[in-house]
C-alpha cells in the first residue's frame, strides 16, 4: 500500500485592526487613531488599535470589543469592514491574516485616551508597525469615495452644523475644495440634510445668521448611486 503523505498545517492567526478616522482641529484635517507599541516586534512604531479574533467571537463583535478595551473608544457613528491582508510575511514571526474596518467619530466628539494613544493627522503618519500605514490609505480612501455617492457625512459631522461647517469637514475628508453653496444644493437634493429652524447669530461685521442643519438619517444610505463629488476644475 502507497505511504499517505501528510503536509503540516501552518499556524495562522487572525486579527481584527480599526483604522478609526475624525475630522479635528481649527483648520480641520482628517486625523487617525494610533497608539505607541512598547514591545517587538516593531517596538516604538505606531499602530492601529485591534488584536486577535477570540475563538468564539463574530469580527464586528470583537474590534468593538479591542477598540473599547484598548483605546476606551466604546461608541462610533459608523464602522465597515474595509479588506483583509494575509501575505506571509506581513508580522514578523507568524502568520498573521488581518480584517480591517474604517471607523468614523463625529467631529465633536472627544474620547478619553490612554497614554500610549493620540490622534494622527493622516497626511503625516509617524513610522508605521507592519502594514498599518496601507491600511489607514484603504480606509481614507473608502471614506472619500463613500462621500461622493452616500450620506456618510452624517458620521463626521456634529448633530447639527452650518453649512460652512460641514463644508469644512467635506474638503478635508475629501481632499480638495469644497463651494459652500453647491454643497447644500446636492445635500438639500438628495434629502440628506434638512433645516432645523435655528440659526445662529452674526458676529461682529454684521451679515445675515446662518441656519443651522441636521442629517435626515444616520444609518448608511445610497442616495445618488452615479454622482461624484469631483474637485473644481482648474481656469
Amino acid at each position: 500500500m502507497a505511504a499517505t503523505l501528510s503536509t503540516p498545517v501552518p499556524q495562522c492567526g487572525h486579527e481584527v485592526l480599526a483604522a478609526v478616522l475624525q475630522v479635528r482641529d481649527e483648520a480641520p484635517a482628517v486625523h487617525v487613531l494610533l497608539w505607541q507599541r512598547a514591545l517587538e516586534p516593531a517596538a516604538g512604531s505606531w499602530a492601529l488599535p485591534g488584536g486577535d479574533l477570540g475563538p468564539d467571537e463574530h469580527l464586528n463583535a470583537s474590534i468593538r470589543r479591542q477598540l473599547a478595551e484598548k483605546v476606551d473608544v466604546c461608541e462610533l457613528s459608523h464602522l465597515e469592514q474595509v479588506d483583509s491582508r494575509g501575505r506571509p510575511e506581513r508580522v514578523p514571526g507568524r502568520r498573521v491574516v488581518a480584517t480591517s474596518y474604517l471607523g468614523l467619530m463625529p467631529a465633536d466628539a472627544d474620547p478619553r485616551l490612554p497614554a500610549d494613544t493620540t490622534w494622527h493627522p493622516v497626511t503625516d503618519l509617524p513610522p508605521m508597525a507592519f502594514d498599518h500605514g496601507l491600511i489607514v490609505r484603504a480606509a481614507v480612501g473608502r471614506l472619500s469615495r463613500k462621500l461622493t455617492y452616500t450620506n456618510l457625512g452624517f458620521a463626521l459631522a456634529p448633530p447639527q452644523f452650518t453649512m460652512s461647517e460641514l463644508a469644512r469637514i467635506y474638503r478635508a475628508a475629501l481632499g480638495h475644495d469644497v463651494d459652500v453653496t453647491n454643497l447644500q444644493r446636492i445635500l438639500l437634493r438628495r434629502a440628506q440634510i434638512e433645516p432645523t429652524g435655528a440659526t445662529v447669530r452674526p458676529g461682529r461685521g454684521g451679515g445675515r445668521p446662518a441656519a443651522i442643519y441636521r442629517f435626515t438619517a444616520h444609518e448608511l444610505e445610497v442616495t445618488d448611486p452615479f454622482a461624484v463629488l469631483a474637485p473644481p476644475r482648474s481656469s
